[in-house]
């Protein structure tokens, strides 16, 4: 096979590239890492690669995901768990093993913590988490006092239980979490670097990204406090989305929000593209959705151990076509 392809200047935006820009790219990509690619491809591919911005955008988001395909660089995942073990043993402080580790891997520390489509964030999530799992994992704990929580794909959660409170971190992911009824009065929290959730003896949601915490409750409420001190309460069948400094409207909470413990993504006349954003959280790699049937409404329930086999579904009963530019590039399609 072909050694990596890798001509991105310096300083491009971090802006997403377009779908059809994004397709470009990977053919580009297929092409020159096939045994067939010439010189002439690769001449061509340079003078594609600067017509624009958008297109080295696009170049460095092909490169970004390709990379959690490709065996980590010179070793580097027993390095960084050997760095995680030393940290955890204290002999390290958590910004020196994060440069640690950025330099195993040949990035720089912003560069490293933001390559978001790798092995890294996996191997950062395990470091300082009690429970976690990886991407298209489910896991159910109970915890001491008798309180259930699932934890979806890609999560990472502290429990720090002590005399005065109950207290759930969740650094990034999804959890569910059925709270113990009787016995323990001690207040029950979650947080999340936007604010903390206090539950009011229930059942509910919690999902945490980048951008936001959202909260769906299914029993009961929950009461929200940012970190900019706004308070909201959120009684049952209702969800809500916060940041450090704001709150969204309070909408109806949705089925799928606990729907996924049964290893199932519930789709209620949700688009397309809001279905495959869900499905893509189960795998590693693209998938893409092209405009013209990104609106498609879509009813259902699928699978989320068996991507390939929801994909089927949707093929067979939508005006879409799946196909595999590579095997971590997915892209649907109208037929």
């Amino acid at each position: 096979m072909a050694s990596r392809i890798t001509a991105v200047p310096a300083g491009i935006s971090n802006a997403e590239p377009d779908y059809k820009t994004l397709e470009a790219a990977a053919d580009w990509y297929a092409t020159l890492r096939s045994d067939a690619a010439s010189a002439a491809d690769r001449l061509a591919w340079q003078a594609w690669l600067s017509q624009s911005e958008a297109n080295a955008r696009a170049w460095a988001c092909i490169e970004t995901v390709s990379q959690r395909f490709d065996p980590l660089r010179a070793g580097g995942h027993q390095a960084a768990l050997a760095g995680i073990k030393a940290a955890r043993q204290g002999s390290a402080g958590r910004r020196q093993v994060l440069a640690g580790l950025a330099g195993v891997f040949g990035l720089g520390l912003a560069g490293w913590m933001g390559w978001r489509h790798s092995a890294l964030p996996e191997v950062l999530l395990a470091w300082g988490a009690d429970y976690r799992t990886a991407t298209g994992e489910q896991r159910e704990i109970t915890l001491a006092d008798g309180s259930r929580v699932w934890l979806n794909t890609d999560t990472a959660l502290r429990v720090d239980y002590q005399a005065g409170a109950r207290l759930l971190k969740l650094a990034a992911g999804e959890i569910l979490v059925h709270t113990a009824h009787a016995g323990d009065r001690r207040p029950f929290y979650v947080d999340t670097r936007y604010g903390r959730m206090q539950a009011l003896g229930t059942r509910f949601s919690v999902h945490h990204d980048d951008g936001r915490t959202r909260l769906d409750v299914f029993e009961s409420a929950v009461e929200i406090s940012n970190t900019a001190g706004g308070v909201q309460r959120v009684a049952a069948g209702q969800r809500a989305e916060f940041t450090a400094d704001g709150f969204s409207p309070v909408l109806p909470a949705e089925r799928a929000r606990e729907a996924w413990r049964r290893g199932v993504v519930v789709a209620e006349n949700i688009t397309l593209q809001a279905l495959i954003a869900d499905l893509a959280r189960y795998q590693r790699g693209h998938i893409g959705v092209a405009p013209e049937v990104a609106e498609l409404g879509v009813m259902g329930v699928y699978p989320v151990n068996d991507i390939e086999r929801a994909l089927a579904m949707l093929e067979s009963t939508l005006p879409i076509r799946v196909t595999r530019k590579m095997p971590w590039w997915v892209t649907v399609e109208a037929r």
